[in-house]
């Protein structure tokens, strides 16, 4: 711009203007803010005493504040068992922390309205720590290569619908600036956030499987290593203190999902409701995961061309959201952003966040009761399942068909969803860190179509 304004004037207040209205983050800022106000606005009717299946807006948060004994002052693993991760159950214990700062009263002996009041206070400090990470999840989204495309983040039905069920968005933000952290190439700063959503749920840990068989295919294993060791040290560093003060406590969260059964939203819970239970679930899911695991394995180090990252992290959490013991509707979140860095086209969206919101409806009808056909049957919430399961298949078929003939794959071949200029270079991975444009690790080069 100085040059510019060396060579012929300042800028025309025209072209400045077109800076901000085609600057996307503004924009996905603005209409993530609106997603989310609708999202709060939602619960309203939850607050003011509906039917949580019939109004759609349950949220474990408030529930929770009572069953795990927030409202009597106990401490989430040292004086409460709690069923999650433990940078969950610290969320937790700060958002009731900063109730208490505002005036919000919990303990044994203070009266039941007090009581009430101080979780309709709980529950909304969550929604605004909440939101943070939600910006947060948004703001490591544009920094990646496709800004615009973080708009399919910020107004989807998923965040609308599901946001405030749990508290996902505070994984999906660490989650999120892994992602960014490994596509800057900082592999160790990458490893250390996904070693922070690891330690508030679990699934993240799948996404070092593909990490893992694309640096081995492409001789970057140092940078694999490194995010491991991020990983392991921030890991350790939020649990350790945990395990130390209450062993038992900091247990409770494995047991309990050892233990658990086929439940709801699952293949194997849908066996169940149709006559056909699967007598041990556990095993079930093991079997499927190793084995989808091993050929999604192959796919990415056998495939013509190298597979992009983000590929390969949505077809581990699909084949997990399939074949898992349960599927809570909040979960169709941990897919979102993949599903915007591997396929990121409208139609594709579209369709898949209807199939979800199939399923996020039919999930309210049936645990109220309304999809009872008075002879014994749940075909509409069976159908429902089948439905979520299809889109989520759907769109890792696509993503299979990208890998293999990627004049498919709307990154690497741009025309596909753009009008615009092509790229002067071939787009490889741009969000792939160290992977981009890597060539093929000198082992691999034995097989014939990778040399």
């Amino acid at each position: 711009m100085t040059a510019a304004r060396v060579l012929g004037g300042t800028v025309g207040h025209r072209a400045e203007r077109s800076g901000v209205w085609f600057n996307p983050q503004p924009w996905v800022l603005l209409l993530g803010t609106v997603s989310y106000l609708v999202l709060m606005l939602r619960q309203v009717p939850c607050q003011l005493g509906a039917s949580v299946y019939q109004a759609m807006c349950y949220s474990d948060i408030l529930p929770l504040f009572y069953a795990r004994r927030l409202s009597d002052g106990k401490v989430p693993f040292i004086s409460a068992d709690v069923e999650y991760p433990v940078l969950i159950g610290a969320f937790m214990e700060g958002a009731r922390r900063i109730t208490t700062m505002l005036g919000g009263q919990v303990g044994t002996d203070v009266p039941d309205s007090a009581i009430a009041q101080a979780a309709a206070l709980f529950v909304g400090v969550n929604a605004v720590l909440l939101f943070l990470f939600f910006l947060l999840l948004l703001w490591a989204q544009l920094r990646l290569a496709r800004p615009w495309d973080a708009m399919m983040i910020a107004i989807s039905p998923a965040v609308i619908t599901t946001g405030l069920i749990n508290w996902d968005f505070m994984v999906l933000a660490f989650t999120a600036l892994g992602v960014l952290a490994w596509a800057r190439r900082r592999p160790g700063w990458a490893g250390i956030w996904w070693g922070l959503g690891i330690a508030a749920k679990l699934y993240p840990l799948l996404l070092f499987v593909p990490l893992a068989v694309l640096c081995f295919r492409s001789a970057r294993l140092r940078a694999f290593w490194l995010a491991v060791a991020g990983a392991a040290g921030s890991w350790v560093a939020v649990n350790l203190p945990v395990y130390l003060l209450s062993p038992s406590g900091w247990l409770y969260f494995w047991t309990f999902n050892v233990d658990r059964g086929a439940d709801l939203g699952s293949i194997w819970y849908a066996f169940s409701l149709a006559g056909h239970p699967v007598p041990d679930a556990s095993a079930a899911q093991t079997w499927w995961m190793v084995v989808g695991t091993a050929a999604i394995c192959l796919l990415l180090l056998l495939a013509p061309r190298r597979p992009r990252l983000a590929q390969g992290f949505l077809l581990l959490i699909v084949l997990f959201l399939v074949v898992n013991k349960v599927y809570s509707p909040q979960y169709v979140l941990w897919l979102l952003p993949f599903v915007v860095l591997a396929r990121p086209r409208w139609r594709d969206w579209l369709i898949w966040s209807a199939g979800e919101a199939v399923y996020f409806v039919a999930i309210w009808a049936h645990l109220d009761g309304a999809l009872d056909s008075g002879s014994g049957g749940q075909g509409l919430y069976l159908a429902s399942v089948l439905v979520r399961v299809g889109v989520q298949l759907w769109i890792a078929a696509l993503v299979v068909r990208d890998i293999l003939w990627p004049q498919f794959d709307p990154v690497r071949n741009p025309q596909w969803t753009s009008r615009h200029a092509l790229p002067a270079t071939p787009v490889d991975d741009p969000d792939g860190g160290v992977l981009d444009q890597a060539p093929v690790a000198p082992w691999l080069r034995v097989v014939p179509w990778l040399r």
